[in-house]
């Protein structure tokens, strides 16, 4: 059974979140309760299969018709239930292109919420060779695998793209990745509209190579302005209406930036490395915040802000799933879940309070109204004419035992003699 840790603290607040693991296993974990709610794994999908690693998930947590998309290590996509983890579909990302899923894994997907319609969804894929697809797929309960293709483009001549992300409004999306500098594209055009120019040589005189590991958009309402982490431990804030180059760019730590989150506020983000260290920074200034209570044991690879609790969850391959509060930056729960874990998401609509049934409800009215009108007459007041009663009752009690004890008295005497 998966172990939990809990620390001296407010508690978690009712939430649900989505892991996925290096085995291909999905696993949900609740908190239920307003306050003090202990996360507990109340259901597991899938089978455990290293070729079934997942490398990228994505989810639409709408109220009605949610759905999860997965990117396996295997080459396959599949759309299924994020409340039942009922697979609706199953699809190719490689059966008609030249890359093996060996050597051409899957680096970013995305569903596109605004667009979706009823029956349908559209995703976004972009493998680790720079092969960027913008297909349309059909939801149907079958375990067929269709391809459904409709725009394929190619991000990058030549490198490693191992990050990809969608801004909020979908029109942009933004990739990096090792030898490939971050560039911004037009989702509606498929076009390349900016791309990032590398900064120049320090003051002895080396190039730091390009290897970009991760990247956010700051705020959903501009896509000018993002950010990215690097292999060497750099953090480097873009705005693309100024400059090609890092508006701000500082260090964080000494290993790898592994994984970078957004806040709601569009300046706060989240970072964690590959050491298990995990902070808050302001990019107005670029100076840190705080660093999140409590050491990871290795690297972060996910990072997720809940949507409306002010709550941030990391995972990694220490097998934990954490969360934190933002405000104070303690730890609220670790939860042990056995696999190294590679993505974590919220559902948002999450809500624990339950139906109750009319009889059951009417049940629990009753007996309430029975201890209430017992609490009433055990509190009630006695009467004058009791408390005589008492004090009679008492006095007449004693005076029997005082004859009972002379009697027993005069009895020995009349032994003795």
């Amino acid at each position: 059974m998966p172990r939990t840790t809990t620390v001296e603290c407010p508690g978690c607040p009712p939430l649900r979140a989505l892991t996925f693991d290096a085995l291909g296993l999905i696993k949900v974990t609740e908190s239920r309760g307003n306050s003090g709610g202990i996360p507990q794994v109340v259901e597991r999908w899938g089978d455990a299969d290293s070729s079934k690693c997942v490398l990228a998930a994505s989810i639409d947590d709408r109220a009605n018709d949610p759905i999860l998309a997965v990117a396996r290590k295997n080459g396959t996509i599949e759309i299924s239930n994020p409340l039942s983890g009922d697979i609706f579909v199953s699809i190719s990302d490689f059966g008609d292109g030249d890359g093996h899923p060996e050597d051409d894994d899957i680096a970013g997907l995305h569903i596109f919420k605004k667009s979706r319609s009823v029956g349908s969804c559209s995703l976004l894929t972009c493998t680790t060779k720079g092969n960027a697809s913008l297909r349309s797929v059909d939801i149907a309960p079958t375990e067929s695998i269709n391809n459904g293709a409709s725009n394929s483009w190619k991000v990058c001549a030549a490198g490693k793209v191992l990050c990809a992300k969608v801004h909020g409004s979908e029109k942009h999306a933004l990739f990096g990745g090792k030898g490939v500098e971050v560039n911004l594209w037009d989702l509606e055009s498929s076009t390349k509209i900016w791309a990032a120019k590398p900064p120049p040589k320090n003051n002895l005189d080396i190039f730091t190579p390009t290897w970009f590991t991760s990247a956010t958009f700051q705020t959903g309402d501009d896509h000018r302005k993002f950010v990215a982490g690097t292999n060497s431990h750099q953090v480097r804030v873009y705005d693309t209406s100024t400059q090609r180059r890092p508006v701000i760019s500082f260090d964080f730590r000494e290993t790898p930036i592994k994984s970078v989150a957004e806040d709601h506020d569009g300046y706060t983000i989240y970072v964690g490395n590959g050491s298990g260290d995990l902070a808050s920074i302001d990019t107005r200034t670029g100076k840190l915040v705080g660093c999140f209570l409590g050491k990871c044991s290795g690297s972060i690879k996910s990072i997720a802000r809940h949507p409306y609790h002010p709550v941030i969850a990391s995972c990694g391959l220490d097998s934990y799933l954490r969360l934190w509060d933002v405000k104070t930056r303690e730890l609220l729960s670790a939860t042990f879940l056995k696999q190294h874990l590679t993505c974590v998401v919220f559902d948002s609509n999450f809500s624990d309070k339950e139906v109750v049934a009319p009889d059951a409800q009417h049940a629990d009215e009753i007996p309430g109204e029975v201890e209430q009108e017992a609490l009433k007459l055990a509190k009630r007041k006695k009467s004058p004419e009791e408390m005589k009663g008492k004090k009679k009752k008492s006095k007449d009690d004693g005076s029997k035992k005082s004859r009972k004890k002379s009697r027993q008295m005069e009895s020995e005497e009349c032994d003795d003699s």
